[in-house]
């Protein structure tokens, strides 16, 4: 039985461990935006939970740097093709960028200039709106891609649609097509039983003409040897008498 892939296994822990920590990242800077100072116990939870996940994903991403850069020397040794490579690669990249950022911006600290307040509440108030704002846009983006999947999926269904109509009429031309061979098999075949009644009947005509043909012949043939003796006797008598 083969072994799955190590990488891909610690891939998907990376892939899952980012999708966590986005939202932490995100709820740290709005909580650093509205806090005024580096002391606030809201902002120092926020910090120590997004470093506690950054700190978890750093490692496996370091595995995944590590990895590829093995791959990369000798690809064919491990069965992998150039593109898995360079997608490996662009991986470890990305997410490797996307760590960097979150880490500059836990370097940055909160300005000592203002006093350890709480934030006020209106301020609180403006944060969660934009912040819905923004979850607003990407609803709002969700549902225009969705609605645009819908569309694609209609149009798809109206050509199939289209499709199965131009089929169905093929297949009734070619049914039709079918009865009227077959209409035309059966008139053949009558023409042709006519035909061959016709030309017995006439096989049977022209032998009675023949055999008439022949009786007028002998006939006639008597007749013009009775004429011909008649002559004959009628020109000795004539010799005779002269």
């Amino acid at each position: 039985m083969e072994h799955a892939d190590p990488f891909l296994q610690v891939q998907a822990d990376v892939v899952s461990t980012l999708q966590t920590s986005r939202p932490l990242f995100s709820s740290y800077l709005r909580i650093r935006s509205l806090a005024k100072s580096p002391t606030n116990p809201e902002l120092k939870q926020a910090r120590s939970e997004l470093e506690s996940t950054l700190t978890e994903l750093t490692a496996d991403l370091n595995d995944l740097v590590e990895s590829v850069r093995a791959i990369e020397q000798d690809p064919y040794r491990y069965g992998l093709e150039l593109e898995e490579v360079q997608r490996r690669r662009k991986l470890v990249d990305d997410v490797g960028d996307e760590v960097e950022k979150m880490h500059q911006e836990l370097q940055q600290a909160v300005s000592n200039s203002a006093v350890d307040t709480l934030p006020n509440p209106t301020e609180f108030d403006a944060a969660l709106e934009e912040e819905e704002r923004g979850r607003g846009g990407d609803d709002y983006y969700a549902s225009m891609e969705q609605q645009r999947q819908y569309e694609l999926m209609h149009e798809q269904d109206e050509q199939l649609d289209g499709v199965f109509r131009t089929v169905g009429n093929l297949r009734q031309q070619a049914d039709d097509m079918g009865r009227e061979l077959e209409d035309q098999a059966v008139m053949i075949d009558e023409v042709d039983t006519l035909a061959d009644r016709v030309g017995g009947k006439l096989a049977n005509g022209m032998s009675r003409i023949k055999h008439i043909v022949r009786k007028n012949e002998d006939t006639w043939s008597s007749f013009c040897i009775a004429a011909l003796i008649f002559v004959l006797v009628l020109l000795l008598i004539l010799l005779i008498a002269l």
